[in-house]
């Protein structure tokens, strides 16, 4: 699966954030360059590229090598969540309804 997120974050700075969220479930480092990350794990592998786009917004890819909704996937979408959370600490959630 591939996922993205469109992130206020500097690029170095979410590569921190995933040096210190994927490690801490089980996942290991198998490779570092500027712009990505890969890591492999008991649940599976995946592969973050980060790259800055439109000036002010960093596009994050995360492709992991599951299909559909695994526990890896959605562990991705928790770190997306940190994200937007180390981006705005004051957001609350609401319900749009």
């Amino acid at each position: 699966m591939r996922h993205f997120y469109r992130s206020h974050t500097i690029p170095a700075n979410v590569l921190v954030e995933a040096d210190r969220f994927f490690p801490a479930l089980g996942f290991s480092i198998v490779t570092t360059t500027i712009r990505t990350r890969a890591f492999t794990g008991p649940l599976g592998s995946l592969k973050l590229s980060v790259k800055a786009e439109g000036g002010h917004y960093t596009f994050v890819e995360v492709a992991t090598d599951q299909m559909g909704e695994s526990r890896m996937d959605r562990n991705v979408k928790k770190f997306f969540v940190q994200l937007h959370r180390a981006e705005d600490p004051a957001h609350q959630l609401e319900a749009s309804y």
